[in-house]
């Protein structure tokens, strides 16, 4: 900042100069007068001044054009008048002649006149005006250079400021910790910020010789925070030493699984539709798609999209919730695309019962979240009954069919899902129903189902009992079998193979948002799981062992 105020200074006298003698400003006049002197009437003249004889001995001294006119004139000039006279150049007589005949005069008395006329200033130090130029140009680039050093000294004082309030932030807590709770703190990272602002505050200090206090207090709190920096890595010494090893051990790792990954072969892609894999191997994150659209309240039900393999309609999406006793099935509503039924538009709404004489009928109707859309076909176990029911969502012709000997009214339902008699499922190999009967003692059985015909043409028992389970799947003919592990987790821990007819324990975790889980359908079309979760609506992707 000094440096800069002695700029100003030297271009403010800079500038009083040119101002004197620039060159674009119109010299100042020299107003001379002559002397009384007799006017002759056959010849007016006017006789040299003491002004005019001024002007001669200036012309013929040019070392002393450079004075002061003033200090000249008041020179004694009256012994040297005549000699001044008689040496005189002719030419600048009649010069002066015709000047003065040409110039105002005024009569004074009867034989004085005053001869009155401005003549220019000829003498001008065109060198020195352009020395000054130069000056003025040099001292001009110094001031811009000051000026910009100046203001990227003040955009990195900003950063070092805001970098400061942030180590501050983290001495504070730090502080605030005990020392068996200071682990795995990188100190040296600390120390070096620390030290490099501390080089830059001081490189300040010398540039402004202590005249800016707010670089002086910005020294003062780098120091503090320095010292404060060094006594915590005192009392950390051994959690630091800890962390390096920790550290090493963890890059090693990443250095391990990096070289795995290089060794790793791309995952083979299995075709949608295809059954040449080993089954099921992972399930992943839930995806909360939106709350079903009757609301909270109505926490059971199902939803999905057509599950028929290749089937026309397979873009389209269903949801149908209970009643909020959470056993009727009184409505299905289907959405042409997803995004129709995440704004909730473009419904079609289907009932299931009638009204006869303000009384509802139930014959039609459904029991129990184990309904599923199979080739634009809703099923689902008929209303207080052992019988499946089949209706058609574009023209509503109703089919029902009675399994034998199966159980129903939530005799054999799932755990934490009342009415679920009858859970139907489909996949690759077509659709199912899953059931138990009073002849197997509630364990599950798996049907398979002749959509043409609407009858079960096979059924295998399994050694799972249905109400010790939370709900089931089919894969490729595999059933799959889930249990709640905790209110977040869930567990499919069984499996029965229809190809096979043997069974298998497995532990394949996932998340899930709710605790109970009322359906869960799996959709050949895009290999996706299904999920009325406490009524949302939540998708899990499904990874196949190749």
């Amino acid at each position: 900042m000094v440096y800069v105020h002695d700029v100003i200074k030297e271009l403010h006298a800079l500038y009083i100069i040119i101002i004197i003698i620039s060159p674009t400003t119109p010299p100042p006049a020299l107003r001379i007068f002559s002397s009384y002197v007799p006017v002759p009437p056959h010849k007016p003249k006017c006789t040299l001044s003491r002004r005019r004889l001024l002007m001669k001995r200036m012309h013929r001294i040019p070392s002393k054009t450079s004075e002061d006119p003033e200090d000249l004139s008041n020179q004694d000039l009256t012994d040297d008048t005549m000699e001044e006279e008689e040496e005189e150049d002719p030419d600048i007589e009649r010069c002066l002649e015709l000047v003065t005949q040409n110039a105002t005069g005024t009569l004074v008395g009867r034989d004085r006149c005053v001869c009155e006329m401005l003549l220019p200033d000829s003498s001008f130090p065109a060198k020195k005006v352009g020395l000054l130029e130069d000056e003025t140009v040099r001292l001009s680039n110094r001031v811009e250079h000051e000026m910009q050093t100046i203001e990227e000294q003040d955009i990195r004082l900003e950063l070092l400021m805001q970098k400061l309030m942030n180590l501050t932030r983290r001495v504070e807590h730090l502080e605030k910790l005990r020392p068996q709770d200071l682990i795995e703190f990188n100190f040296e990272l600390l120390r070096m910020e620390m030290k490099e602002m501390e080089i830059f505050v001081m490189e300040l200090r010398k540039k402004l010789n202590g005249s800016n206090t707010h670089v002086e207090t910005l020294y003062d709190e780098v120091r503090n925070v320095s010292k404060i920096v060094n006594e915590l890595e005192t009392l950390d010494k051994n959690n630091v030493l800890k962390a390096q090893r920790d550290m090493e051990a963890l890059k090693k790792k990443i250095l391990d699984c990096e070289k795995n990954l290089k060794n790793m072969k791309p995952p083979i892609s299995i075709p949608l539709g295809s059954c040449q894999h080993r089954g099921l191997l992972r399930i992943g994150s839930p995806n909360l798609l939106l709350m079903n659209w009757k609301g909270s309240g109505y926490k059971y039900g199902a939803w999905g999209k057509d599950a028929a393999w290749n089937a026309t309609k397979r873009m389209m999406y269903w949801v149908a919730p209970l009643n909020t006793d959470g056993r009727i099935l009184e409505s299905v509503r289907t959405y042409p695309l997803l995004y129709d039924l995440q704004m909730n538009r473009s419904p079609t709404d289907l009932s299931l019962s009638t009204t006869i004489k303000n009384k509802v009928n139930y014959t039609n109707a459904g029991q129990g979240s184990g309904m599923v859309v199979y080739n634009n076909n809703l099923y689902y176990n008929c209303y207080n009954s052992r019988d499946m029911c089949r209706i058609n969502l574009s023209s509503a012709v109703h089919q029902r069919k009675t399994i034998p000997k199966a159980a129903y009214n939530n005799r054999y339902s799932y755990s934490g899902s009342s009415f679920q008699d009858f859970d139907f499922a489909s996949d690759e190999k077509g659709l199912w129903v899953l059931h138990a009967t009073d002849d197997n003692v509630g364990n599950m059985a798996v049907g398979k189902i002749n959509v043409a015909t609407l009858t079960v043409n096979g059924t295998w028992t399994t050694a799972q009992l249905k109400h010790g389970i939370s709900n089931a799947f089919m894969i490729c003919g595999v059933l799959y079998v889930t249990r709640s592990v905790s209110p977040k987790q869930e567990e499919v821990f069984y499996t029965f193979d229809t190809k096979t007819g043997k069974d298998s324990a497995i532990s394949i975790m996932f998340e899930k948002l709710m605790e109970r889980v009322q359906s869960l359908n799996y959709n050949p079309n895009d290999r996706k799981l299904y999920m009325y979760n406490d009524g949302f609506l939540v998708t899990y992707d499904v990874v196949i062992k190749p």
